[in-house]
């Protein structure tokens, strides 16, 4: 039986290192076939027109791709689309209303199946924090906590750590005031998670890392836990 996997990307990949597919081509090679079907949800960015471009320009070639689009109209039926997928990926944006537009359609009841089907679930920024319980967002305008992910993954998952100066701060403000622990992803890291568990944890960039952060005995405690540098593909 093929197992569930997840993987959170705090920053790279296409949509922020077109140049480097290094995250991407370890994404891809998760997938259980040579010519994987891959489906991009740019539900975060409202469907963005761009990034759907950018999309199959990085991945023309290498895999079946294809997207979808819940913005009036649904580009194409939730429900078969994402059966079809080896690997959705989930675009950047605002993770408050991808959750909504997810719920109103019922995909995060399908992508909960998905998952349980052993699908690869991917992404960056929002696509990495909603399989989560719980993040550290800019959704709302100033980061604050959001606590309604879909909870695919227990605790919380906050991206873009070392990329965004206010990122650590809110954070640490969250987890005082009773936000879960969880992974702080750096940009040009990922944490892969399989049955539920931290798998192993890699980067495309030096220095870049993930975190576990957690409030415990009144102060706040982070873990930079061990990754495997990976080498492009190219």
């Amino acid at each position: 039986m093929r197992r569930g996997q997840v993987i959170a990307l705090g920053g790279g990949g296409f949509s922020t290192d077109p140049d480097d597919p290094t995250l991407d081509d370890y994404v891809l090679a998760q997938a259980d076939r040579d010519h994987p079907r891959v489906g991009f949800l740019p539900t975060a960015s409202g469907d963005a027109p761009d990034y759907v471009q950018r999309f199959h320009a990085g991945f023309a070639g290498r895999c079946a791709a294809s997207h979808l689009r819940l913005f009036s109209p649904p580009s194409a039926e939730p429900e078969r689309w994402i059966a079809a997928q080896d690997v959705i990926y989930v675009g950047g944006g605002s993770t408050a209303n991808l959750l909504a537009v997810w719920r109103v359609h019922g995909v995060d009841r399908l992508l909960a199946a998905a998952h349980d089907r052993g699908a690869v679930l991917c992404g960056i920024s929002a696509g990495a924090m909603c399989w989560f319980e719980a993040g550290i967002t800019d959704s709302f305008g100033p980061l604050a906590p959001l606590h309604d992910g879909l909870g695919i993954l227990a605790g919380s998952c906050t991206p873009h750590y070392d990329g965004e100066a206010e990122r650590r701060p809110a954070l640490h403000r969250a987890l005082a005031e009773g936000l879960p622990a969880g992974y702080a992803i750096d940009d040009g890291a990922a944490a892969h998670f399989v049955d539920r568990r931290l798998h192993q944890c890699v980067t495309s960039r030096r220095n870049a890392a993930v975190h576990w952060v957690e409030h415990a005995q009144g102060r706040v405690r982070e873990q930079r836990l061990g990754t495997t540098a990976l080498v492009a593909s190219y």
